[in-house]
């Protein structure tokens, strides 16, 4: 199972980057080159516990529909989604949140199990692994754009 860990220091309370990160309208800006757009489910705001919202998006030049519940939420420390149903026999992804004086560590573990056996094991390691962690960096490169500017309110 492909594990993606990804850590991003950001200068704002840890509130303000854990709502962003459960902002459906902030997900969707920062990915929007996927042409990304919450179909079902909560379509806008911020996601709660036990929430779902159903995506569809372009990758890798394939339409995609995914289903994600949020399943864990302890704000402003941690909360996970995990697919419902959609392109991937599982898929969660994990965000936790640490107070570090004025600054917060947003750390991600997004965890992947493709289908297709051996065939999705090579795209794991060929495409998808590369592919998810580019579209996290860019979605963590958006939170911490607006958390540190006047762009989150």
């Amino acid at each position: 199972m492909p594990l993606i860990t990804l850590k991003t220091k950001i200068n704002a309370p840890i509130e303000r980057c854990f709502d962003l990160s459960t902002s459906i309208d902030l997900h969707k800006q920062s990915v929007e080159h996927t042409q990304e757009e919450a179909i079902g489910g909560r379509t806008e705001g911020l996601m709660q516990r036990s929430e779902e919202v159903t995506w569809r998006a372009k990758h890798l030049g394939i339409w995609f529909i995914m289903t994600v519940r949020m399943t864990n939420y302890e704000r402003p420390h941690y909360f996970c989604d995990e697919m419902v149903s959609g392109p991937f026999q599982s898929m969660a992804h994990e965000h936790y949140f640490e107070e570090l004086g004025e600054h917060t560590l947003m750390i991600d573990k997004f965890r992947f199990v493709s289908p297709l056996g051996i065939l999705g094991r090579w795209a794991n390691a060929v495409v998808l692994k590369n592919h998810f962690a580019k579209l996290l960096l860019t979605r963590n490169e958006a939170i911490k754009t607006f958390a540190e500017t006047s762009r989150w309110k």
